[in-house]
């Protein structure tokens, strides 16, 4: 398991600067000016130079990408006259003209939201999508594994066939479309009945002055939205697998022995048929914690995906960047776990 963890993270730490690598240079060769974008009609030739320093837009892009991976660090080296040292949250060891700081990863400061650390924006609106996208996913699994079940064990049945042109609907219906069909139907056609606004995030502020509150009716209709092409998917995999496993010998093994067919489906041929459907389940997990940007821009959920629609429209390029590696961390990140998990579910599987 030691060995299994290292070899992820040394593998992990290069697909990690692959990624930085790429969205560095993605952002570092448009033509357009980002000191003059941040300052607008408001540009001279003074605060330009004040601001192409200030964030190292003066320098060769080879130094910047230096400076980039140093300010992205852990654990960086700065001069100790250098301002991002006042403005990072630092374990500081002082040298002789440098400074060897240990501190979180410094994304940059925003453009458009008053100088405010890229990673703090971030952080503040993770919360709101990580709910949205557990509360989606699981929503997914509960309903579709046993659809799923009972389409194998129904094979060919009204049943079956009902949620095979279901699953072939869902997995093609894209997201923005279906938000715009659910708003308008369940938000605005039926609100007498649902009472559920169009539009609104996991906190709400009082109009009556009593600050923020927890509005727990607002995930709905986005939950929903979101777990439509899931419940698609993760039903026809369930579905396939389980028909692979229910014709496999060791089920046949089972039933000889005198097991119900319940047990063996539920207990022998389910478990070994879920690592598709984790594989699945994992993967629509790290992009909807990455930020379903057409389906919480539309409802107005305040969560990565639509702080990323607003960074780009405000040409935020340290926002923009940010929020892009933070999505591959993400990604990342739950490949390992599934990884670790698949060797539960499947004994087959083994980490050394």
């Amino acid at each position: 398991m030691i060995s299994f963890l290292l070899r992820k993270t040394i593998y992990s730490l290069f697909v990690i600067l692959g990624i930085i690598t790429i969205v560095f240079v993605l952002f570092n060769i448009i033509p357009a000016d980002p000191a003059k974008m941040m300052l607008g009609e408001r540009d001279d030739a003074r605060q330009l130079e004040k601001i192409r320093k200030k964030y190292n837009l003066d320098k060769p892009i080879l130094s910047r990408y230096f400076l980039y991976l140093n300010d992205l660090s852990v654990i960086s080296v700065y001069d100790k006259n250098d301002d991002k040292i006042n403005s990072i949250d630092i374990l500081s060891f002082p040298l002789k003209k440098k400074q060897i700081v240990i501190k979180k990863p410094f994304l940059g400061e925003s453009f458009f939201y008053k100088e405010k650390k890229v990673l703090d924006l971030i952080l503040s609106v993770f919360p709101n999508t990580f709910v949205l996208a557990f509360v989606s996913i699981v929503f997914a699994i509960f309903l579709a594994i046993p659809i799923g079940v009972i389409s194998a064990v129904k094979k060919d049945s009204f049943f079956d066939r009902f949620f095979w042109i279901f699953g072939s609907f869902g997995m093609s219906l894209p997201s923005f479309f279906s938000a715009i069909i659910i708003m308008w139907i369940f938000a605005y056609k039926l609100n007498w009945l649902t009472n559920l606004n169009v539009v609104g995030s996991l906190y709400e502020v009082d109009d009556l002055g009593r600050g923020e509150y927890l509005e727990f009716k607002n995930i709905i209709l986005p939950a929903i939205t979101l777990g439509i092409r899931p419940i698609a998917v993760i039903i026809n995999l369930t579905r396939n697998s389980l028909l692979e496993s229910l014709s496999s010998n060791y089920v046949r093994t089972a039933r000889s022995k005198g097991l119900s067919e319940s047990r063996v489906v539920l207990i022998h041929a389910l478990r070994n048929s879920l690592s598709s459907v984790l594989t699945a389940s994992s993967g629509w997990f790290a992009s909807m914690l990455s930020g379903a940007v057409f389906v919480e821009y539309i409802f107005g959920w305040n969560g990565i995906g639509k702080l990323l629609v607003d960074s780009i429209n405000n040409m935020d390029f340290p926002l923009v960047m940010g929020l892009i590696l933070f999505i591959g961390v993400c990604f990342v990140f739950i490949n390992i776990l599934v990884d670790i998990i698949y060797s539960w579910l499947d004994p087959r599987v083994k980490i050394q």
